[in-house]
């Protein structure tokens, strides 16, 4: 076997080597306040993305489920670990085959229709076959812009190739399952398949002179030449360097560090052999239900102005025609979706807004497993219990401090709609982590 070296950010052998020694907890910067997309960008559905993939003669078959991570609370230390940065994108293979090239998200839908420019950079390349696994970014002056994302969803292709122009996007490629000649890497250690990858871009995405700034990338990877849609991510078995991603990555755009196991195969589908470690605490949730707000109150929850001060209270019990509150759910071991939980950080004008996005999904079975609970002796009024089913097919991330018992604790933060992930890919392992990677 070969020795195993650490790399670069570029993927470059050196000499440096890391001694073992048990998991470590990364120290980290005060995590960046993370940015809020607006309540009605790409709202709709994974299955409204579901389109038939073409026939491609390749030993791998989209959709191919991709390789996920397990979110751990500290990244293992000991050697025999490849660190890389954690994008805040949508993660995608790319699958070539001539002039064919498909695009598929996490969940297995097809994302070529939405990326007009990441595919036309693919059929670029000199490489006429190959699998990548990779992540599809909009950068935004020094950060990632994940709202530009998601304004890409959307059914006017006229809207889409404008938005291609104006927010070009970039893959960020980090695995490679099928090489130029056709065949299949999936069964070789990670070890093997990264400088496979390694020689694929030396000889197809990278210049002369993007091999010269790659001897001295440590934090940033980005190409310098107008238009590169296509960038080899960072990686390193170097901990220190991943201590440095997790301080500075947020100014990057960077959602924490991956971890993967230089001796595993390609786990399809699976949380094996690679963890993650994120800067903030976020789930992606089923919406399987709603509350409506009750009273006029204003989106800070002062009371406003009535007529006369006596029916205050009972103008609060009211519902109003403004969405409350979201209800959340996580499909248990036993495929069931259970409530865990509800958020309600919006804004009056955003309340407003949700109530168009959930009337297609109102009347659906809700949640098959835990429900939300019903009057207690905590209740001030029964009606502040009442809540109403949703088909379960909306799926958004949230941000929340503390999960115990089932449920969130507190109330959580919506960050954004999530169309590339499907419902049942939302699972309670995702905020179960293991204590340690190793």
């Amino acid at each position: 076997m070969l020795p195993i070296h650490s790399q670069d950010a570029l993927g470059q052998a050196n000499d440096s080597a890391l001694s073992p020694s048990a998991p470590h907890q990364i120290g980290m910067a005060s995590p960046r306040k993370p940015r809020t997309a607006d309540v009605e960008s790409a709202a709709i559905p994974a299955e409204e993305l579901d389109h038939a993939f073409p026939g491609l003669n390749l030993p791998l078959q989209p959709p191919y489920p991709p390789a996920e991570a397990k979110s751990v609370k500290e990244l293992p230390r000991e050697a025999g670990w490849l660190y890389e940065p954690k994008w805040d994108g949508f993660r995608c293979l790319a699958f070539r085959q001539g002039d064919e090239v498909v695009l598929q998200s996490k969940a297995g839908q097809p994302l070529g229709r939405y990326f007009p420019e990441v595919v036309a950079a693919l059929r670029a390349l000199p490489a006429r076959k190959f699998v990548l696994d990779g992540e599809v970014v909009i950068r935004q002056g020094a950060g990632l812009d994940f709202d530009a994302l998601l304004q890409r969803i959307h059914p006017a292709a006229s809207r889409i190739q404008r938005l291609s122009q104006e927010t070009p996007a970039t893959y960020m490629v980090f695995d490679l399952l099928v090489d130029a000649k056709g065949r299949s890497l999936a069964d070789r250690p990670l070890s093997a398949r990264r400088m496979a990858l390694q020689e694929l871009a030396t000889s197809n995405i990278q210049d002369k002179a993007d091999r010269q700034r790659s001897k001295k990338a440590t934090l940033h990877l980005t190409s310098k030449r107008a238009g590169q849609r296509i960038t080899l991510s960072p990686a390193s078995s170097d901990f220190a360097t991943a201590e440095k991603w997790m301080r500075e990555g947020a100014a990057s755009g960077w959602d924490g560090v991956v971890a993967k196991r230089l001796n595993c195969e390609y786990m399809s589908g699976e949380r094996t052999g690679m963890v993650k470690i994120k800067r903030i605490r976020t789930a992606d949730c089923v919406v399987g239900g709603f509350r409506w707000a009750r009273g006029a109150r204003s989106s800070s929850g002062e009371a406003s102005d009535s007529k006369a001060n006596s029916k205050t209270a009972d103008s609060r019990k009211r519902p109003t025609d403004e969405v409350g509150s979201l209800l959340l759910g996580l499909y248990n071991k036993n495929g069931e979706l259970d409530h865990i939980g509800f958020s309600a950080s919006f804004t009056r004008e955003e309340r407003r807004k949700l109530k168009s996005i959930l009337k297609p999904l109102m009347g659906g079975a809700g949640f098959s497993g835990k429900a939300p609970g019903g009057p207690s002796r905590w209740t001030r009024d029964a009606r502040d219990t009442e809540w109403f089913p949703l088909k379960p097919k909306l799926v958004g991330e949230f941000q929340y401090d503390h999960f115990s018992g089932g449920r969130f604790r507190h109330g959580t933060k919506f960050l954004r709609w999530r169309p590339e992930k499907k419902p049942e890919q939302c699972t309670m392992e995702q905020i179960r982590p293991a204590k340690m990677a190793g």
